[in-house]
């Protein structure tokens, strides 16, 4: 029996995790073959996966392909899920600096921003859209806090599009590249969403 094969190559973010979203509603395989071409996408799909109860058995890259041979998991892990969390705050960040006027002073205040987060109560995740991506890699001037948030369980997710955008998807440091149906769904069920 031939296994299936969904085509994601040259989709824009989020079209590939849709076209797989759209594979799972309509059929009913166990195992199957995604093809994407880029990171970003192969980090959006194999994540989309895990919280359907897939897993990735095995990855091979090809010229500009990579090919995902996905199984049904025995046990599903939803990332997304806050029930057992009470009033969970969402930190959207859309930029790279906190507020308008001077952009040294900006940068300063987010280095400060993101410091305090560790005192918040309920954050529950961050994620970082635009130049606020920038935080995310290895040059950023808060990138132990951000460490220092994931590793206290705070789930910190990255703007794909963006990283691309910015060509710096490869100086990633920390945190889950994303696409926006992630980022609509974490921004639809937080309890609290604070934007800077």
């Amino acid at each position: 029996m031939e296994i299936k094969t969904i085509e994601c190559q040259g989709l824009p973010c989020p079209k590939p995790v849709l076209k797989v979203k759209e594979f799972l509603n309509q059929s009913q395989e166990k195992e199957f073959i995604v093809i994407v071409d880029n990171k970003a996408a192969q980090e959006n799909v194999s994540r989309f996966l895990a919280q359907q109860g897939y897993e990735v058995i095995d990855t091979t890259v090809q010229d500009n392909e990579i090919k995902l041979r996905v199984k049904q998991a025995k046990e599903s892990k939803n990332v997304l899920d806050v029930s057992q969390n009470t009033d969970n705050t969402l930190i959207f960040i859309t930029k790279n600096r906190l507020g308008e006027g001077s952009e040294e002073l900006g940068k300063g205040l987010i280095k400060n921003f993101i410091s305090t987060l560790k005192e918040m109560s309920n954050l529950w995740r961050i994620v970082m859209v635009n130049s606020g991506v920038k935080l995310a890699t290895k040059d950023s001037p808060v990138l132990s806090q951000l460490k220092e948030l994931e590793e206290k369980g705070v789930s910190i997710l990255v703007c794909g599009t963006c990283l691309n955008y910015y060509n710096l998807l490869e100086e990633k440091e920390v945190g889950d590249t994303t696409n926006m149906l992630d980022i609509i769904t974490s921004l639809e069920i937080a309890d609290k969403v604070i934007t800077i």
